[in-house]
Order: C-alpha cells, then structure tokens, then sequence
C-alpha cells in the first residue's frame, strides 16, 4: 500500500510539474526569450503544492518538489522548441508537437539551453527541496 502511495504521490508531482511548465511557457512566449529566472518562483510554488497536496513535509517531500520543478523546466524548453517550429514552418503549436515528437523537441530543447538556464533550473529544485522538506510554523 505504502508503494502505491509513492507513486501516486510522484504521479501527481509529476502532473504539477507539467501543469507550471505550461504556465511557464505564457510569459516565455509573449515575451519572445528564454525566462530562466522564472524557475525560482516554479520551484517554490511547486514545493508550496507538493507539501499542501500531494505529501507532508520531509525528504519525500522535497525529492518530489525538486523533480517537479526540473521536469516544468525541461517542459516549457520542449514546448518552446515547439513553439518555435510552428512559427518557422506556419504550422499551428499542436502539430508541430505531434509532427516532432517528443526525441526532436527535446534534442532542439537541449541546444538552446545555456549554462544560466541549467544553473537556475538546479537553484529552483534546491529552492523547491528546501520549502517542500521544512514544516510550517504553525504546524
């Protein structure tokens, strides 16, 4: 029982980091350039979600957390790419999703990351740790 709790404590994290890397994506795109920055304020909301809904405070917790904002942040960079590939060939974003696939999108994601993006990605899931693992005052 306690396995099938993890996993759907994972599963859920999961959909929450999905879900921020969406939202992540509007700024990102209305903007036109990268918001890297934008992982930070992921990150602790994520962990916000993470101890408020899907685990209590701790290890557990905070692994959950930082995995979340790490796959929002890979997420929006695949979304990105996919964005990006629509405008060039004048397709809409859905297509270019499916006609790219997941490898494509991810391996055009991977070139245009730069070392500040990976360093505030790895801030934010610190970030994301460190709120998801500590109790509230109050608590």
């Amino acid at each position: 029982m306690r396995l099938i709790s993890l996993l759907f404590a994972a599963f859920s994290a999961a959909m929450l980091g999905l879900a921020a890397g969406a939202v992540w994506m509007l700024p990102t795109m209305a903007l036109q350039r990268p918001l890297p920055v934008l992982a930070l304020a992921a990150g602790w909301l994520l962990a916000l979600a993470v101890r408020a809904w899907v685990r209590p405070a701790g290890r557990v917790a905070g692994a959950l957390a930082a995995g979340a904002t790490v796959l929002a942040a890979i997420y929006v960079d695949a979304l990105t790419a996919a964005a990006r590939i629509a405008g060039a060939m004048g397709i809409g974003l859905l297509d270019a999703l499916r006609e790219a696939g997941p490898s494509m999108l991810l391996a055009l994601a991977e070139l245009a990351v730069r070392p500040v993006d990976v360093a505030l990605t790895l801030a934010g899931a610190l970030l994301a740790a460190w709120v998801a693992s500590r109790r509230r005052k109050s608590e």
